[in-house]
């Protein structure tokens, strides 16, 4: 194995974490303020990258580091490494309410690919990269699927999911529709498009969004109740406007749906 082999157990219901155990010499990379608490002997090293053992060289970094920038994530990742005598642990935390799912990358041809804020911790040896699509319509309209993040190697990755997670393992041929934002990560033999859902009113009125991802086997794929961006939309929607005026909720409506729900705080 190229990776570090490292054991782990996850806490929680809701609010998951993740302790990873390391033997003496074992690292664990994760992204920048996802450390909840480590055992002392336990050294955090900041590297400039993804922390896989690839190409030391460089440009080799250089490149690793131009990935994440375009994935939208941190130019830099933590490394943990036990310096100590024994076994040593450290624990990450999920960064909202929703489950962290461990993957055996080599369960899965030593590859899946995630949505750009999924990642949250891998043994060293792990390479986190980007996944541009080859399909045009994915690239233009996917949201967040456009450019997707990567993961490769021999050992064990941890991603997030919002809310509550599904796994779905498709056949040969079949067909699953997701939203953009509910997906979280798909085996490599899954393709995947962006197709609009078509209608007028579903476009204008139907509160869908006018895209979705078109998942078709085989493969597996991993879906999350709440996205992020969504949950993050309610707030906001919710919270008052400046001299105490409130967004409109649920349409186009704005104002004329609060009146209409018996809200005339506006």
């Amino acid at each position: 194995m190229n990776a570090h082999e490292i054991d782990f157990k996850i806490y929680g219901d809701d609010m998951q974490f993740v302790e990873i155990e390391l033997d003496p010499e074992e690292t664990v990379v994760a992204e920048p303020g996802a450390m909840m608490m480590m055992d002392e002997g336990i050294v955090m090293n900041t590297l400039f990258g993804d922390g896989s053992n690839n190409d030391n060289s460089i440009l080799g970094k250089l490149f690793s580091a131009g990935k994440r920038v375009l994935t939208g994530e941190n130019l830099f990742m933590t490394a943990f490494t036990n310096t100590g005598f024994g076994k040593k642990h450290v624990s990450f935390s999920a960064p909202y309410p929703g489950k962290i799912i461990p993957v055996d990358l080599t369960k899965y041809n030593g590859k899946i690919v995630c949505q750009k804020d999924a990642f949250l911790c891998a043994a060293k040896g792990v390479s986190i990269g980007i996944e541009f699509t080859k399909k045009l319509g994915a690239g233009f309209f996917g949201g967040e699927g456009f450019i997707l993040q990567k993961l490769e190697g021999d050992g064990m990755a941890f991603i997030h999911a919002g809310g509550t997670l599904f796994e779905r393992v498709l056949n040969p041929g079949e067909v699953m529709n997701v939203d953009t934002g509910s997906l979280v990560a798909f085996t490599s033999q899954v393709d995947y498009d962006i197709q609009f859902v078509g209608g007028i009113k579903n476009t204008l009125f139907g509160g869908e969004g006018v895209f979705y991802a078109r998942m078709q086997g085989p493969g597996t794929v991993w879906v999350q109740s709440l996205p992020f961006s969504r949950l993050a939309d309610r707030i906001i929607a919710s919270a008052p406007r400046t001299g105490g005026k409130r967004r409109g909720e649920g349409s186009i409506l704005g104002g004329l749906g609060d009146l209409l729900d018996g809200d005339n705080r506006f």
